[in-house]
């Protein structure tokens, strides 16, 4: 059986993390793929419900 128990002596990084030189914003949040998609199909959707009232009804 796998010994899972943490030990007290953990690894410590002495590195600092480098910040990102620009903060990420609601630019790149919107450059994904997958929330394109969603916001693609959902205004497809409101624009054929759009169409349908406007030429059907």
């Amino acid at each position: 059986m796998l010994d899972t128990t943490q030990s007290d002596t953990a690894p410590t990084r002495e590195e600092p993390q480098e910040e990102p030189d620009e903060p990420r914003g609601c630019l790149f949040a919107l450059s994904q793929p997958p929330l394109m998609i969603f916001l693609a199909v959902i205004g497809c959707l409101l624009l054929m419900a759009a169409l349908h009232d406007l030429l059907l009804l």
